[in-house]
């Protein structure tokens, strides 16, 4: 079977995306058979003590949720399974794991400009983080274990008042099942839900980000800050005497009101302010150069002899011939677009790909800068 049409069910990527995204809740059992995870519960709370991690420790006892976020110790997860039930989430795995980077890239039928990461959470029985809602589209792949998921459709959104979660107060039960590894669920935004271990249990979600209109336009007005030229200043030489000073007046409120209108902007700073943004690393993100750089030819060669692989943590995004890399914006030619187009669809380079030199001048700027290397493998 076709590798998409098993992880979909059997259904294709036409049949998935006209029927089910953003749509209604799918579960797909055996979406990658024989898949058992890729780290263990250990390796887990190994990564979420690194302080280069987003993660989260959830606890109910008591009857009484709590959430940590990092940093974090060894020592915080010790004896936790005596004191009720626990589990730890954390984000951004495909940053640290190649093998996490190969499974979100299975999932390349959705845009790139949609991802947001692979979070990948523990729980021993009993453990979860209650019943909520996401405001995104996820796949919540099974590894390590059992995980009962509870989900609904219902419009009721009530919070739980002081939670320090979003736990809905109202949550009723629609449908149930208990997935197994390899087995999957999609759910699309606002679908309730409410994950259950059964025993020790590891669930990877692939989560894509659905930003907020309020967020976007924010963000635009700051990305035009540094892009508008409105010439001239205030004046006022036929100014006339006001009977209240304190009020702000007719003519004043005109002339500005007309300078601010001339703040233009077309699709392209639209293009160009998501390419930038949706490109932009979160804030713990930092890129390492490499410590001994390849000089220009010997890089030049190794990419011959060994292509070229993006950094696990790099974001790279197109658009009409300009290529978004971490942030930045990089117009292009039409050869060179299509090459490094290439590189961000597939998030590498084979070896003896020709290259325009302005490709391969920007490979190699971004090589010193830690965004991509030579492959190893």
């Amino acid at each position: 079977m076709n590798t998409k049409l098993a992880l979909l069910g059997g259904l294709s990527v036409n049949e998935f995306l006209r029927d089910y995204w953003q749509k209604k809740p799918l579960l797909i059992r055996q979406a990658i058979p024989g898949f058992k995870g890729l780290l263990g519960p250990q390796q887990l709370v190994e990564l979420a003590c690194r302080d280069d991690v987003q993660a989260r420790l959830v606890t109910y006892q008591r009857k009484q949720w709590k959430l940590r976020h990092e940093p974090f110790e060894p020592a915080d997860f010790e004896g936790l399974s005596k004191k009720g039930q626990w589990s730890v989430l954390v984000q951004g795995i495909n940053h640290f794991l190649p093998q996490a980077s190969e499974l979100v890239q299975r999932f390349n039928f959705i845009p790139h400009a949609r991802l947001d990461d692979l979070m990948v959470s523990y729980a021993p029985r009993g453990g979860g983080v209650g019943p909520h809602f996401d405001a995104y589209d996820v796949f919540l792949l099974q590894g390590l274990g059992h995980r009962r998921w509870q989900i609904s459709t219902q419009k009721d959104r009530t919070l739980v008042e002081g939670a320090p979660l979003r736990l809905l107060q109202n949550f009723k039960v629609e449908q149930e099942w208990v997935l197994e590894a390899g087995d999957m669920l999609y759910l699309p935004p606002h679908c309730g839900h409410n994950g259950i271990a059964e025993d020790d249990c590891m669930t990877y979600s692939i989560g894509f980000r659905t930003p907020w209109y309020q967020e976007l336009a924010e963000q635009f007005l700051v990305y035009l800050q540094d892009r508008i030229e409105i010439e001239g200043t205030y004046a006022d030489p036929d100014l006339k005497v006001q009977k209240h000073p304190s009020e702000l007046g007719a003519d004043m409120l005109q002339q500005v009101g007309r300078a601010i209108r001339k703040v233009k902007w077309d699709d392209e700073d639209v293009a160009n302010f998501l390419g930038s943004y949706l490109s932009e690393p979160k804030s713990h993100i930092f890129f390492d150069a490499p410590a001994r750089p390849l000089n220009e030819a010997r890089f030049a060669q190794a990419l011959l002899q060994r292509g070229v692989v993006l950094d696990l943590k790099t974001q790279m995004l197109c658009h009409s011939n300009t290529i978004f890399i971490n942030g930045d914006a990089y117009p292009v030619g039409q050869g060179s677009y299509r090459i490094l187009r290439d590189l961000a669809d597939a998030r590498r380079l084979p070896p003896s790909c020709k290259l325009t030199r302005e490709a391969a001048d920007l490979l190699y700027q971004w090589y010193l800068d830690g965004y991509l290397a030579p492959r190893t493998r």
